[in-house]
């Protein structure tokens, strides 16, 4: 549920005058949350009735993982608008974001508040997806004791469907996925591959051949993804499998020299993980001085935990 509502935090901002709603979206688009959310404050100071405006102050609240704020917010608008699907999604994505952060406790109070958040935002719109994924999620994910129902989370899946093959492919490979049904997850995701092939779609399958320790599978299936996609950073996570697992060194190597070379922060991966995985890859060969000249500009980089154990390891070679 977490990707999905923040996905969809910004809106458009029609209803604003074309010189706030271009500073917000600015602001929004470089993490300057509490700039955006000084303006809005006082904006709302003289229209404290604006739906857009409030609208906005959750989003900007949400951005910043100040979940309470945002519940209020959020909460404004199903007061005033009762039918809106939307409204509903963020009013239960807030309070099912702040479940995540809270004690069980306090979390299992909120429950029942997020299911019919959801559940409204699905009936209000027969479309909206995003409602679905998260009834999905949430009825996966909670103790059977407190409501949760992989029957249930298989009916959105089916509307998912319905709405979006893809989509409810996917929805399917997770409920399989989850349930630690893996034959049944793969065959789903492989669906949502043949229909989107979207890099998500890839991703999916990607990760479930990680979990279950097949390499090999991973790296054939991101080498397709990166064939179709042509993105750097599937050079990575090449990389990425082979230095974790001690196989396919040479290609490896080679795809991280590639990743290297051609690496923008639009890629994700900072390039420090990469020097961190070849100083694996030269662990795994035996070549202790390259790798501590890997190990090393990783650390001039980033000093993290695991690029510090990870040069212990090697010199204790």
């Amino acid at each position: 549920m977490k990707y999905y509502f923040l996905a969809l935090l910004c809106i458009p901002m029609f209803l604003m005058s074309q010189t706030t709603a271009e500073t917000i979206e600015q602001l929004f688009e470089k993490k300057q949350y509490s700039k955006a959310e000084t303006i809005l404050k006082t904006e709302l100071d003289t229209s404290p009735n604006d739906r857009i405006l409030i609208e906005l102050m959750g989003d900007s609240y949400g951005y910043q993982e100040k979940w309470d704020d945002a519940i209020e917010y959020y909460e404004q608008l199903v007061e005033i608008d009762d039918n809106n699907a939307n409204y509903h999604y963020k009013y239960g994505g807030a309070m099912g974001m702040k479940a995540l952060k809270v004690n069980k406790f306090r979390a299992l109070g909120l429950i029942g508040d997020i299911k019919r958040s959801f559940k409204r935002a699905a009936e209000l719109d027969p479309n909206h997806i995003d409602a679905r994924w998260a009834l999905v999620e949430l009825y996966m994910q909670l103790p059977g004791i407190v409501g949760g129902s992989k029957r249930t989370s298989m009916k959105y899946a089916n509307e998912l469907e319905n709405l979006s093959k893809v989509d409810g492919y996917l929805a399917k490979g997770y409920i399989y996925e989850y349930d630690d049904e893996p034959e049944l997850a793969e065959q789903f995701y492989k669906k949502a591959i043949e229909v989107g092939g979207s890099l998500t779609c890839y991703e999916k399958l990607t990760n479930l051949y990680e979990k279950q320790e097949q390499p090999l599978k991973a790296i054939e299936n991101i080498e397709k993804s990166h064939k179709k996609h042509q993105r750097n950073a599937m050079h990575y996570q090449i990389g990425k499998v082979a230095a974790d697992y001690n196989l396919q060194l040479e290609k490896g190597e080679k795809c991280l020299y590639l990743y290297i070379a051609n690496y923008t922060t639009k890629d994700g991966v900072p390039v420090s993980w990469a020097y961190y995985r070849l100083a694996q890859i030269f662990k795994h060969k035996g070549d202790k001085q390259k790798a501590l000249e890997w190990i090393n500009k990783a650390l001039a980089t980033q000093e993290l935990k695991p690029f510090k154990k990870q040069k212990e390891v090697i010199l204790g070679m």
